[in-house]
């Protein structure tokens, strides 16, 4: 009985340590807009914020729990296009490569 219980905890004791540390993904210089949008979501630090985002060719999805706001390149930055409202960002994506944009 023993011996199953250090087995045990030796085997709980390795996964822990073969788990992968998780990565790093903050970039090393922000610009002033962007730190000041990221403030805003998070409501300065009072919430956690959860986003998915992704690009398709000249378009620009972020999804949040309402939605997915697509942004279009133009001029040198991307401009609100349109809001879909419930929708995933996997299903905006899904769409957007129906109309072949």
């Amino acid at each position: 009985m023993l011996s199953r219980t250090i087995i045990a905890t030796a085997l709980f004791a390795s996964t822990l340590y073969a788990a992968a540390a998780p990565t790093r993904v903050a970039p090393e210089v922000v610009a002033h807009p962007n730190a000041m949008f990221l403030a805003s979501l998070s409501g300065d630090g009072r919430q956690a914020v959860t986003f998915k985002a992704a690009a398709m060719g000249t378009h620009f999805f972020f999804e949040e729990p309402a939605g997915v706001t697509v942004y279009e390149f133009e001029g040198g930055i991307y401009r609100r296009e349109r809001f879909m409202k419930g929708a995933t960002l996997t299903k905006a994506l899904k769409q957007f490569a129906k109309l072949g944009h």
